[in-house]
């Protein structure tokens, strides 16, 4: 659905885009996550049609983006970080404003406005003034907006950013149901956590480049290398620490309070191989688990450009 290469931009000597590439597949959600100034903005802004590019390409859908500005605009529904209402509007005339933009009227915006005001869970409000609407439901507002003209490619640029938890999770669950709906997303977002729960695949952005693409799963492990087991033993705690560290796979291993703590750079058989040994050779085992990192943690690393370059 989404194709860049090697699309680079600069503004004066700051280099914004330094050969970004980026594939998406028709139906994904996507999450575009980097710190700030890492160039994310910058490439929705072009894929969108907003900004010309230095150079590379853009393809939506097989249509040349950046030569084919007209049909591009009929593929995307772009939401910016910053967005601007008209307050005097009530939120359904609002949505009927921006569909005779797109050349819908009559009976067809009036039930595609009220259609869309469901979709976004704010139908109750079609008749409230858009001034008078809350952040989170200005922003849902917004989102309606960018489907007025049934885009098949949405460009969302911290869509959930100043609202509150329920907001967030109303976010959330619009998103899932665009997804069911055939939509492919892409969006970025300071709220890692919710990425991790909704994105079908991540992009980790930095200095201008996608450092890798996949799914958070696939990321974490390219990131963090080797994973962390916390392995919680009844006793015989020294005879365990002596095995773990003669075991294959395994690195650092730490013990404090019968709970051991190792690095194990194997896969799922080989770990399930660590468990069964200790098994055999009686080590009364209590728990024995992963350790689940975060987006957060893979945010931290990747905003530290010496661990960046040891983790990739």
């Amino acid at each position: 659905m989404l194709l860049i290469k090697d699309l680079e931009k600069s503004y004066g000597k700051f280099k914004a885009l330094n050969k970004m590439n980026l594939d998406i597949k028709k139906g994904e959600i996507f999450g575009f996550i980097g710190p700030n100034g890492a160039g994310k903005s910058t490439t929705m802004k072009i894929v969108s049609g907003l900004l010309y590019p230095d150079s590379g390409e853009v393809y939506v859908d097989g249509i040349d983006a950046i030569k084919n500005n007209k049909k591009l605009k009929e593929k995307i529904g772009y939401m910016p970080d910053f967005f601007g209402v008209y307050d005097n509007l009530k939120a359904y005339e609002y949505l009927e404003f921006y569909g005779s933009i797109y050349g819908i009227s009559g009976k067809e915006i009036k039930d595609l406005s009220m259609d869309l005001l469901a979709l976004v869970n704010l139908e109750n409000k079609c008749d409230a003034y858009v001034d008078g609407l809350s952040r989170g439901m200005k922003q849902r507002l917004c989102l309606a907006r960018c489907l007025i003209h049934n885009p098949q490619l949405l460009i969302l640029d911290e869509p959930a950013s100043g609202m509150d938890p329920r907001a967030r999770f109303e976010m959330k669950n619009i998103l899932k149901n665009l997804k069911d709906m055939g939509k492919t997303i892409l969006v970025s977002s300071h709220i890692l956590s919710e990425l991790g729960e909704i994105c079908t695949n991540i992009g980790i952005v930095e200095s201008g480049q996608l450092v890798c693409q996949g799914t958070v799963e696939d990321i974490m492990n390219t990131a963090t290398g080797n994973e962390n087991i916390i392995i919680t033993v009844m006793n015989k705690e020294e005879k365990a620490v002596k095995l773990l560290k003669e075991m294959p796979k395994v690195g650092k291993v730490k013990f404090e309070n019968k709970i051991i703590t190792i690095t194990f750079n194997g896969n799922e058989e080989e770990c399930v191989g660590l468990l069964k040994t200790m098994i055999m050779n009686d080590i009364p085992i209590i728990s024995f688990n992963k350790e689940v990192s975060s987006l957060e943690d893979l945010f931290i690393k990747i905003t530290d450009k010496n661990e960046l370059k040891e983790a990739l």
